[in-house]
């Protein structure tokens, strides 16, 4: 009779997103965690066998609500691979900046969160205000702050507008400013140490085994990045590192996050230096009569959460046959939380999922 069943989420301040997660705990202690991500959308991948090619990137955007343009450019790059297509130079480096930006976005989204969440309230609204930036960027170069809908089959929507650059440039400035501020009150304020050093600890060979991915890998001492590993794009042709940590905890998973962000900022200057001029987008078929060959494929790209998958099939169709994506937060939500959440205090559940960068829709799509 000292067991209880605790019900964290889906409206709780420590939780992320729709997401549910039943406790059976003894006192303060976690004896099982059962997680349930169905309080969202769902049906992505079905719907998507439903509508054609282009009509599908509306879709994509909602798997991800912090970072669609990884969504996007993910099942851009698996439509043009069916269909043969090549895109212009130019598209390649702007959708790296792109995509780069949008990382940005999501390690600033997400270090609100986790500051919001264990009570530092300044550095999470200075991450939240840095964000809104990025997101006045992205409403200038597409039209939309949150879903974008600017990576297509063939290149980009439109190339960038005058002034674009100089204003990327500004900002990564600023932030660079910005990070001592960020250092003191946050990531290395000594609180903020004491609350995540040596929670939801996880071994090198354990990450291997559960088939860890992202911060949540590279926080155990492996250095694995999509964009070394298999470059896309034109991750080749620009100099960054891969930022790792080694001891497998919360504190050393946001360590990381903060490092890439520093990074993104590399590969942005780099792109904007060496971007060469000419057309941003290779003309494609008729969308409502395009029809691609019968094949299948399967590609992956590095998003902020880690490695990000498509196995997207065609039968000669005007739609997709199947679509299948592999999302990091599966296996960090569903398979990885629950076995860190054991043995665990309460107060530690939203310190633990926030840190394993959990994002609901990419379970529940």
């Amino acid at each position: 009779m000292r067991e209880l069943e605790l019900y964290f989420g889906p409206q709780h301040p420590g939780m992320v997103g729709n997401f549910s997660i039943t406790l059976k705990v003894e006192g303060d202690r976690i004896l099982e965690a059962i997680p349930n991500p169905g309080y969202l959308h769902r049906g992505f991948e079905k719907l998507m066998e439903l509508r054609n090619w282009i009509q599908n990137f509306p879709f994509v955007c909602r798997i991800n609500v912090i970072e669609p343009d990884s969504m996007e450019a993910v099942y851009a790059m698996a439509v043009e691979k069916l269909a043969n297509i090549e895109i212009p130079e130019r598209a390649k480096y702007i959708r790296t900046i792109v995509l780069e930006l949008a990382r940005l976005a999501s390690h600033l989204f997400g270090a609100w969160a986790y500051a919001n969440m264990l009570g530092f309230d300044t550095p999470a609204q200075w991450a939240m205000a840095d964000r809104d930036h990025i997101l006045d960027l992205f409403e200038e170069l597409t039209g939309g702050r949150v879903y974008h809908i600017y990576v297509l089959p063939g290149g980009v929507r439109r190339d960038l507008p005058d002034g674009f650059e100089e204003k990327v440039m500004h900002f990564l400035h600023a932030l660079a400013q910005k990070l001592p501020d960020y250092n003191e009150t946050f990531f290395e304020n000594r609180i903020f140490y004491e609350r995540a050093k040596d929670i939801g600890k996880i071994k090198k060979e354990e990450a291997i085994e559960w088939a860890a991915t992202g911060q949540v890998l590279r926080a155990t001492g492996v250095k694995y990045d999509i964009r070394k590993v298999e470059p896309y794009l034109v991750y080749d042709k620009v100099e960054f590192d891969i930022p790792t940590r080694s001891d497998g905890d919360a504190y050393s998973r946001i360590l990381v996050i903060r490092d890439e962000m520093l990074e993104s900022a590399k590969i942005i200057m780099q792109c904007i230096e060496k971007m060469p001029k000419g057309k941003v987008y290779e003309r494609t078929p008729n969308p409502f009569k395009w029809k691609i060959p019968k094949r299948e494929t399967y590609v992956r790209v590095e998003s902020s959460r880690g490695e990000l998958g498509l196995y997207l099939v065609s039968n000669g169709g005007n739609a997709p046959y199947r679509a299948y994506f592999r999302t990091p937060s599966f296996n960090h939500g569903l398979f990885i939380l629950p076995r860190l959440l054991k043995g665990s205090s309460i107060a530690d559940v939203g310190n633990i999922m926030i840190s394993l960068y959990v994002v609901a829709p990419e379970i529940d799509r």
